[in-house]
């Protein structure tokens, strides 16, 4: 499924992380080394991935790290306090995501770290996108160690990654290319791979005309927005089946029904959307089947189905058909 039309430069910093980020920024430029980061006292220094690292390396709340240059790491989208206490434990003073997901600017903020926020979709990486990603990977490296991260940190991170190092001259295409076979990029996203491979270096002059205003947070399209929270829906739901199809000890606020819900509503949601009208009418058709299958879920988890075997081959339905719309749309 396609992650639909590449975002445009309307951007906007929200107003409450904007605040935050400004007096985090101050605070940083005023105190000492020692005290720059909250909680450093109980941050433990982490030595950064290095680029001869034959397997990619897991922190508490980031995964799949792996070096594209020095200080130039990519790797999964942080989860919580933990995930950011990590990237600071690595000197990190930039992230940049790639994500469609909103950043949160307010854990990183906090710990004084810049957000990037410049999203990518799956079938590939728009030249200009190319270009504001190494204007941006450029100029945060010269103060310190980037992260670059999608959500899982295997594909569209790694896919950018390996672009920007060739068009920086820090490394041949052929290197990149190596390094996502690290990070596991699937093989099925030839569109990041090309990406990859079809970059070649910039000259300065090229890289500097690229305006440097960019946000901490980028406001997606409608149909971004519900690919999103479907994917986190889908999260959500997996945990719950592996509870038994009851709410995770580790988030026990999760309410079944109410998720498998969520996921049908987003998927009719998705039907009403600008960029699915301009699109075949499968597109609509597959979005309908998979609206279906979420909503039979729901019924079933609604009417107090016990059966997992039951949920379960149900929830594969509805993943079954993701699948076939990823294959055609997003692949």
């Amino acid at each position: 499924m396609s992650e639909g039309p590449p975002m445009t430069r309307t951007h906007c910093l929200f107003p409450a992380a904007s605040l935050l980020l400004l007096a985090c920024l101050a605070a940083c430029s005023s105190s000492s080394p020692t005290t720059r980061q909250p909680a450093a006292s109980t941050i433990t220094p982490h030595p950064l991935p290095s680029v001869s690292d034959s397997s990619p390396t897991d922190l508490p709340g980031i995964h799949n790290l792996v070096a594209f240059h020095q200080g130039f790491v990519s790797g999964s989208q942080p989860e919580g306090d933990q995930g950011f206490d990590s990237l600071a434990s690595l000197g990190i003073k930039t992230i940049i995501s790639v994500d469609g997901a909103q950043p949160d600017v307010t854990k990183a903020a906090a710990r004084c770290i810049r957000y990037i926020h410049l999203p990518i979709t799956y079938s590939g990486i728009e030249p200009a996108r190319q270009l504001e990603l190494a204007r941006a990977v450029r100029d945060a490296h010269a103060s310190g160690p980037v992260y670059i991260h999608c959500h899982h940190g295997k594909h569209r991170s790694a896919g950018a990654a390996a672009a920007v190092t060739t068009i920086l001259g820090w490394a041949p295409a052929e290197q990149g290319v190596a390094r996502m076979h690290v990070s596991g990029t699937s093989p099925h996203y030839k569109g990041l791979f090309a990406a990859a491979q079809n970059a070649s270096p910039l000259s300065p002059d090229i890289i500097n005309a690229v305006p440097a205003d960019f946000p901490s947070v980028s406001k997606p399209s409608s149909f971004v927005q519900a690919m999103v929270d479907v994917d986190l829906a889908f999260e959500h739901l997996k945990d719950i089946e592996k509870a038994g199809w009851t709410p995770p000890p580790s988030s026990p606020d999760l309410v079944p029904a109410a998720e498998a819900g969520r996921l049908a509503d987003l998927y009719r949601d998705m039907q009403d959307t600008s960029y699915a009208r301009r699109k075949p009418a499968d597109l609509t058709a597959m979005l309908s089947d998979a609206q279906a299958q979420a909503q039979l879920l729901e019924s079933l988890l609604a009417a107090g189905e016990s059966d997992a075997r039951k949920l379960s081959a149900q929830f594969k339905l509805i993943a079954a058909s993701c699948k076939d719309c990823h294959a055609k749309y997003r692949d």
